[in-house]
């Protein structure tokens, strides 16, 4: 059961039934352990709001004192979403001792849990896990689970034997896992997998534009051939990627980050009638400011803020893979930006839409890091405290 929030309605100046200007206070209060205990069961619970109180419950508490109960109930509550969303808020609360709990985790029954540690072991690798990633390649088939061992596996890439795998999976399998394999790829720099990923790149086909967008991620510039040809011969909808792609590479970025955007902007204006560019473009945005890319998170903020369905969603999805890929840039631009709630609330919209509830956790960690250090400058510390009462957390 993958929880679900509420849309804003700025009309009405409703939250999800809080004033827009009300404060949620990120109270650092212990909570008593019936409370903590109480809350824990409710993480599963049918009613939102129930669910979303209950996680702030444990995210305020003493991590001293929740994370001995996150790690007991991940590995034993009656139920099983109880045990995904306790393993998830123990990642946000990067404690030293859930290392043990997650890699144990790697061979727990329950689906989601064994997602949430691969999703670990990609953030926090140790090469000691390297072969038993590599034999759960075998069995691990679910659609939702793979992607996340396959991330991990791609950011244990130092063993010969994770690298020469990583390069069979290119060119085999379903299109759904090869194309996990090559955005892993491309996230991870990857320049070992150069050769299939030109090949793909060079060939019309489903896996075309993450084989481009990836060539720009590792940065080498033996693929800028592949690319101009692609420039010149792909269809119209596949140009925003192959512009990120080089810009990624370094080549013309001006000219071809302002043609994303470009084509960003036209495709949000057309209100749905260009939604294959439209996607292109946000995804193109999306890598383009991850890799910090200064005015392009600005424009997809403007872009999503004024649009309707169904070109917000794309624009949406795409600003929630900036802040869950690079937190730090998001809250910089929150910072920095206009209507601020704005934003948050476009954001929400992403958080609601993914289903990334480890990278959400490290978002939301980030904020209450930042709201409460008092070293940070005042406008990220209220793009902090904005971002805890408008997502909810």
């Amino acid at each position: 059961m993958r929880r679900r929030g509420c849309r804003a309605v700025l009309a009405a100046g409703l939250v999800c039934g809080l004033p827009v200007g009300a404060a949620v206070a990120p109270a650092r209060a212990q909570a008593p352990p019936a409370d903590l205990a109480r809350a824990i069961g409710d993480l599963g619970a049918f009613d939102h709001a129930v669910r979303v109180e209950a996680s702030r419950v444990v995210r305020r508490t003493p991590v001293d004192v929740a994370a001995p109960a996150l790690i007991e109930a991940a590995r034993s509550h009656e139920d099983s979403y109880v045990q995904f969303r306790a393993a998830a808020l123990l990642a946000g609360f990067g404690d030293e001792r859930s290392r043990a709990f997650f890699h144990e985790a790697l061979d727990a029954p329950n689906d989601r849990v064994r997602a949430a540690a691969y999703a670990e072991a990609e953030r926090r690798p140790d090469s000691a896990l390297a072969p038993r990633l590599l034999a759960a390649l075998e069995w691990e088939t679910s659609e939702f689970v793979r992607p996340a061992l396959i991330r991990a596996l791609a950011a244990h890439d130092e063993d010969p034997a994770v690298r020469e795998r990583l390069v069979e999976d290119v060119d085999r399998g379903e299109g759904h896992f090869r194309s996990a394999v090559i955005e892993a790829l491309g996230d991870h720099g990857a320049g070992y997998a150069i050769e299939p990923l030109l090949e793909l790149a060079s060939e019309d086909g489903p896996l075309r534009d993450d084989a481009l967008l990836a060539l720009g991620k590792i940065g080498d510039g033996r693929a800028l051939r592949t690319i101009a040809a692609a420039q010149s011969e792909a269809e119209e909808a596949l140009q925003p990627i192959v512009s990120a792609a080089a810009c990624l590479l370094g080549a013309d970025c001006q000219h071809q980050a302002q043609y994303v955007l470009d084509a960003l902007r036209y495709g949000a204006a057309s209100g749905g009638a260009e939604q294959p560019l439209l996607r292109s473009a946000a995804t193109a945005a999306a890598a383009l400011s991850a890799a910090g890319r200064p005015g392009v998170l600005d424009a997809l903020f403007a872009a999503g803020i004024s649009s309707v369905d169904p070109a917000r969603a794309p624009i949406a999805l795409a600003v929630g893979a900036v802040a869950l890929r690079a937190p730090r840039h998001m809250l910089a631009e929150l910072a920095g930006g206009d209507d601020l709630d704005g934003r948050l609330l476009l954001l929400r919209d992403a958080f609601d839409m993914l289903d990334e509830d480890l990278a959400e956790e490290r978002f939301y960690a980030l904020m209450r890091r930042t709201y409460w250090d008092e070293r940070q400058p005042a406008g990220a510390r209220t793009a902090a405290e904005a971002a805890i009462r408008v997502l909810e957390f």
